[in-house]
């Protein structure tokens, strides 16, 4: 069987972005969004918090879809060993911009692929590093609203690409979801 004959795969996201990267994989799916609490302890081991985000969002989807394969997904900001969330207004998000700038920063997106059979949960990690940005580029860019509801403040497959000075490390989990990763790993979901 091949991925495009999947006819039961579903993604627990809202996030348009993470919906536009599976897009690409030509298979068809369903959204269906998870209603759990996203918060983290930040004084654990973060590939492990965020991994077990990720379980958890595709879990509160599956058990009730259990003849479904279920693709959950989140993706965190690291500065310095502090976790960067969505801004709270745009103060916060002008803060954490000021923050990024000439500065490299780290993107863990964990993914958590869960089927009747078997489940998968792993993490990509990248580094993204900022170019200078002044207060008018600053004010500029968050008067657009795009980072509000972005971890770090800040979209690199929007507005904000044209402050990005680096990226090392998979492009796609900067976005929030490794599509070549979670393509290879779907394989492993298929019947033989």
């Amino acid at each position: 069987m091949k991925l495009k004959e999947v006819n039961n795969l579903i993604l627990a996201s809202s996030s348009p972005r993470r919906k536009e990267l599976l897009s690409l994989l030509k298979i068809p799916f369903d959204i269906i969004v998870s209603d759990i609490d996203e918060s983290i302890n930040l004084e654990n081991d973060l590939d492990k918090e965020i991994e077990n985000l990720s379980y958890k969002k595709a879990y509160a989807v599956f058990k009730d879809h259990q003849d479904s394969i279920v693709i959950g997904s989140d993706t965190i900001v690291i500065l310095n060993n502090k976790v960067l969330g969505k801004p709270k207004d745009k103060e916060e998000a002008k803060e954490m911009l000021r923050s990024l700038q000439d500065n490299t920063h780290t993107v863990l997106t964990a993914v958590t692929i869960i089927s009747k059979d078997k489940y998968d949960t792993f993490s990509i990690k990248a580094d993204v590093t900022f170019n200078h940005m002044d207060e008018e580029e600053i004010e500029e860019y968050v008067n657009t609203n795009e980072p509000l509801d972005k971890a770090g403040s800040y979209a690199i497959q929007g507005d904000g690409a044209k402050y990005i000075k680096q990226v090392n490390g998979d492009y796609y989990a900067v976005i929030g979801l490794p599509i070549s990763e979670v393509y290879n790993r779907l394989k492993n979901f298929m019947p033989m």
